[in-house]
């Protein structure tokens, strides 16, 4: 059964930073991708960045590429999402979610299985 783990969500000031962690396991795909999206109160899911295996990187949301980076690492089947100059509008549940194969080109294309969330609270 594939579980996917999000952790490193919590309280932080505007202007901090946070670092979301993932955990993925069973799975057995040599390729696969993971991605990060959020839904903010109110607000529909949203794509912010996703890392696969072989392409790399790839920026869903160019308005937050500035701020939030994506990291993974193969060995642990993990990935990570480093978020810096926090603003009260990145308040959201932090979603991170894998699919075998590449990143989708399109964050609203969907990903396989997803994590439960993390929630992020950016206050003033």
């Amino acid at each position: 059964e594939v579980q996917l783990v999000e952790s490193g969500g919590g309280l932080v000031q505007a202007g901090g930073s946070l670092r979301l962690s993932c955990a993925a396991s069973g799975f057995t795909w040599d390729d696969y991708a993971i991605g990060w999206y959020r839904q903010a109160p109110g607000k529909a899911r949203e794509g912010v960045s996703c890392i696969s295996v072989k392409n790399g990187v790839t920026y869903w949301s160019d308005s937050l590429k500035g701020r939030f980076a994506i990291s993974g690492d193969n060995a642990k089947h993990a990935a990570y999402l480093q978020m810096n100059d926090l603003k009260p509008e990145d308040t959201a549940v932090y979603y991170c979610a894998i699919s075998s194969g590449l990143c989708p080109q399109r964050y609203y294309y969907g990903m396989k299985y997803w994590g439960e969330g993390a929630l992020v609270t950016v206050s003033e």
